[in-house]
């Protein structure tokens, strides 16, 4: 399976915020954000398998600034690290103030994101080309944070096998 380069499959979406999406102050929810962080990642997900990719897992979102309503918001998203069968996708959120151009980065978030193939199984995928530094760097980080997924999920089947030897925490 040939490989594929970060920036083959990597994209920029970007929206002006609509009152709709907002509550009665002026903020737009973070469901709103959340939902169009999904579908971009989703997008990068899909390019680089040429198939179906569901959602796995969020493995962290962070909200660092509001958005308004009349905000243009830009959500970047791309590969971190390619498994078997997954891929880590990163999302950083920036939004801007049309009126003064102030800029603030809004959000970031990591996914976890599965292939399937047509009867609905997870399929291999091409292996990620790591071309420059960043993309080194953001790979090393993903698999840090994948071995801390796989560790916790141990965990979580030693607590259903055994639930008086686990605390809660």
């Amino acid at each position: 399976m040939e490989g594929k380069r970060v920036k083959e499959t990597s994209i920029v979406v970007a929206q002006v915020m609509n009152p709709q999406d907002a509550n009665p102050a002026g903020n737009i929810h973070g469901g709103v954000i959340m939902k169009l962080i999904d579908s971009a990642a989703g997008s990068v997900a899909v390019r680089h398998a040429r198939a179906n990719a569901v959602t796995a897992s969020i493995d962290r979102l962070d909200f660092h600034h509001p958005v308004f309503i009349g905000d243009f918001v830009t959500f970047k998203a791309g590969l971190n690290l390619v498994g078997r069968t997954s891929m880590e996708v990163g999302i950083r959120v920036e939004s801007e103030n049309l009126m003064t151009g102030e800029k603030r980065h809004t959000a970031s978030a990591y996914m976890t994101f599965v292939a399937l193939d047509r009867s609905g199984k997870p399929m291999p995928l091409s292996p990620l080309i790591l071309e420059t530094e960043e993309e080194k760097r953001r790979n090393r980080e993903a698999k840090a944070r994948r071995q801390t997924r796989l560790a916790e999920k141990t965990k979580e089947k030693e607590c259903q096998r055994d639930a008086e030897s686990c605390s809660l925490e």
